[in-house]
């Protein structure tokens, strides 16, 4: 059954639902952590994030002590569910209650399955940010917030599914990133990047550089956050940016470099309205890529590929 674009691409304004944002950033955060404490590093930080499901985000599996556990947000039915690989589970409801009421269901809900894990309490990349086990300020959850939010997640994950498939060099999986609240998709050079400076709020420098050890182009989505950007956005930028990348052309019409981001936006309003949602995203990484990568010199010869199609392997 065809789901219509309002589904697909339901209305989001930032100042509907900042408060369910920000308390949901920082329980995916709290979740996040957890894989974080659990699973051996990988190369930029891939190892932390989540992954958008059929029904919100998962952290996918976590070993422990010679099984798994795993942590999922489900946004349809608004419950946290904790699985492990022996067969037991314990739900948590979402619903409008505190960072630190949150903190403590989940971790009492790990403790009953046999898994006790310690976490980093100092939220990450969040300028003065309350320990998860002392904020009682967030405590807002909109069920339909939440849910618009996962489905442009989902809506977005398949565009960028599809981006993917167009590159033969190193990408990163699709995955949502905990610490900035964004989704994203990264492409790489395959050379190696000037030290990144650090300077995140809330993240060792080490963290960074790196997670910039190479070059990249890089593209995500994010719910807006307040400051320069109060509402969601898809995002593009090139690090390093090459001389002229700011002022390259790129589509849609609507797309814009931010001088105080330094990178491409696209506001999620000139997706969500377009003829062909799927379109305009398209042409925003697409166009986006080809400027840091023709600009910065990549070897697109032997980089790039045509867009994959279900079943049907790749010519060579």
């Amino acid at each position: 059954m065809a789901i219509d674009k309002d589904q697909r691409w339901p209305e989001l304004p930032y100042g509907a639902w900042k408060d369910t944002r920000d308390t949901l950033h920082l329980w995916t955060q709290i979740v996040g952590k957890i894989r974080l404490a659990l699973t051996p590093w990988l190369n930029h930080s891939w190892h932390v994030t989540l992954y958008v499901t059929a029904r919100g985000l998962t952290t996918s599996p976590i070993p422990w002590q010679g099984s798994t556990f795993q942590i999922d947000f489900d946004f349809i039915d608004h419950v946290l569910w904790v699985r492990t690989s022996g067969g037991h589970f314990r739900q948590i409801m979402l619903r409008p209650i505190s960072v630190a009421e949150f903190y403590s269901a989940l971790m009492a809900a790990l403790h009953d399955l046999g898994i006790d894990v310690h976490i980093k309490m100092k939220p990450s990349e969040i300028v003065d940010g309350i320990p998860f086990d002392q904020d009682t300020r967030h405590a807002s959850y909109d069920a339909d917030y939440a849910n618009r939010f996962w489905r442009v997640l989902a809506s977005a994950n398949d565009v960028f599914g599809v981006f993917r498939t167009g590159f033969l060099g190193k990408s990163s999986p699709v995955h949502f990133f905990w610490g900035s609240f964004d989704l994203a998709v990264t492409r790489f050079s395959g050379r190696t990047a000037p030290r990144h400076p650090g300077g995140v709020p809330n993240l060792p420098n080490s963290v960074a550089q790196e997670a910039y050890s190479h070059e990249v182009s890089s593209a995500g989505f994010w719910p807006g956050g307040g400051g320069p950007v109060d509402y969601a956005a898809f995002y593009s930028y090139a690090y390093p940016a090459p001389d002229g990348f700011a002022s390259a052309k790129v589509k849609p019409p609507e797309a814009f470099f931010s001088k105080e981001l330094g990178e491409f936006l696209l506001p999620y309003d000139a997706v969500r309205t377009a003829r062909d949602p799927n379109a305009a995203l398209m042409d925003f990484l697409q166009s986006t890529y080809e400027a840091a990568a023709n600009l910065g010199k990549w070897d697109r010869t032997a980089l790039d590929c045509a867009f994959g199609s279900p079943n049907r392997p790749r010519p060579v």
